[in-house]
């Protein structure tokens, strides 16, 4: 088994002696793999000094040294993907090619975008005699989840490092390896001490320690709508600029002039992926009522033909949830579902057949679902669609936004007007039209209960810098 005991913190490997430490599971084999020492407040105050008083000179450096900086670590990243992809799919159980070209691979596109965006963005502006500059936030405390774990850590990374703050992570305990890794590699790329800390731990101690330091200036946290309030809470003291990507239920509307075969098949898969556990997954299919039976037979067929099995086997599809707590869950929700009366179409409760090892979930399909059932309201974070019948266009905008979710969204017609229209009706900070996937360049994040802020691109720069207004400043010369 391998031991990870040490925190980095101010530029250098620190074992914690004494710490408790904690087993991490190969959700694939129920066996763990690693071990990590779980941090203390005590240790967030070490990483929040070193963050401190690096500030005082990483946030001075130049547009072009940050830019060479990260483009240090974006070689250094894509040298080590394979590492990073072997532990990534150890660690949460996504398949090991899967791993590769969307979870490291997110990663890697967040990093290049970020370069794109530093080497452009204007940090000062006149307005009439004034200048307004947009100055580092300060020392970032980032919390991150274990369901994309470079994609969430590298797009809250990287524009710190690219607006000039300094930070202290904690990364998921469930999927803390991939985190390890990442910082070995800022290290390799020479990122300066203190710049960049990490410290493992839960939520409920090093978590709440990072979202209650008064010596913390921003918060950015990814998770459950449940302990993002807590984090909210917790940062309130303070004041403290809190920035969140929360929970969704994201609607899949099929309009009756669109492709079923080919937009239902392309909306079972988005759903299927990642073990559905993507915050953004199309979980809640809408279609129309007449044609319910059609996107049936089409769903049923996806989640038959996914392959939920060993991630490091040929022709697995999908790998298994995450942990024991995430697959007792979903089993219950399940049972949920039949009991509140939507038809199982496929899947169901159970491992999938052949598999009595491993935190695997059967590829499920339920129909005659309606908005208030438990399996329409909750985030199942498994991979599990319901269908959602609706009469008219005015009934599935309805539908789409009776949640108090609104992460993200899907619109297909025939139509693209008619798509757009409907788009701008969602209340939802995303909004994918006609199959169209996301874009690194553009923001991503939630209205509602999904969350504040938003990461991707430019605007993922926002909650990491401060406005300043300096009165006079094109006058001051002449004043003397």
């Amino acid at each position: 088994m391998d031991e990870y005991l040490s925190f980095y913190i101010d530029g250098q490997w620190v074992r914690p002696e004494g710490r408790p430490t904690l087993d991490v599971i190969n959700p694939a084999t129920e066996e763990a793999f690693a071990r990590i020492a779980l941090g203390t407040a005590q240790d967030v105050d070490s990483a929040v000094a070193a963050a401190q008083r690096a500030f005082a000179s990483y946030s001075r450096t130049s547009r072009q040294e940050r830019v060479e900086l990260l483009e240090a670590v974006l070689a250094v990243y894509i040298r080590r993907a394979d590492e990073m992809a072997d532990a990534i799919s150890k660690e949460m159980g996504a398949p090991l090619g899967f791993a590769r070209e969307a979870q490291v691979g997110a990663g890697q596109g967040h990093i290049a975008q970020g370069i794109a965006v530093l080497k452009t963005l204007e940090f000062e502006e006149v307005i009439d005699n004034t200048l307004v500059v947009r100055e580092p936030i300060g020392v970032v405390g980032l919390i991150t989840p274990w369901n994309w774990p470079m994609n969430q850590v590298t797009c809250k990374v990287v524009p710190a490092l690219a607006t000039g703050c300094t930070m202290v992570l904690k990364p998921s305990e469930i999927a803390p390896v991939s985190s390890m890794l990442f910082a070995e590699i800022l290290h390799e790329a020479g990122v300066p001490a203190g710049v960049f800390n990490l410290v493992n731990g839960d939520g409920p101690t090093v978590g709440a320690a990072i979202s209650s330091h008064p010596d913390i200036d921003m918060v950015s946290f990814t998770g459950s709508t449940r302990a993002g309030i807590l984090v909210a809470k917790a940062a309130a003291d303070t004041v403290k600029r809190v920035h969140q990507e929360l929970g969704g239920k994201s609607p899949n509307i099929i309009l009756d002039d669109a492709d079923f075969e080919a937009a239902i098949t392309h909306g079972a898969r988005a759903c299927f992926g990642n073990s559905g556990q993507s915050c953004n997954a199309p979980t809640r299919l809408l279609v129309p009522r007449s044609r319910q039976a059609e996107a049936i037979a089409i769903a049923k067929r996806i989640a038959e033909a996914t392959v939920a099995g060993d991630p490091r086997a040929p022709g697995t599809t999908i790998g298994p949830v995450v942990s024991q707590t995430q697959f007792e869950k979903i089993q219950s929700l399940l049972e949920k579902g039949t009991q509140e009366g939507a038809t199982l179409v496929a899947g169901g409760p159970g491992r999938p057949d052949g598999l009595d090892r491993g935190y695997y979930i059967r590829p499920t399909v339920f129909a005659d679902v309606t908005n208030d059932m438990t399996i329409a309201r909750e985030e199942i974070f498994g991979p599990v669609l319901a269908i959602i019948p609706y009469d008219s266009e005015e009934e599935a905008v309805a539908i789409a936004n009776d949640t108090v979710y609104g992460l993200s969204s899907y619109v297909t017609s025939a139509d693209p007007e008619r798509a757009r229209k409907l788009a701008r009706r969602i209340r939802a900070g995303m909004v994918h039209i006609n199959g169209a996937g996301g874009d690194l360049a553009a923001p991503f994040g939630g209205y509602k209960q999904s969350g504040n802020g938003r990461e991707w691109g430019r605007y993922g720069f926002e909650d990491y810098l401060e406005v300043k207004s300096m009165f006079g400043y094109q006058s001051a010369g002449q004043a003397a």
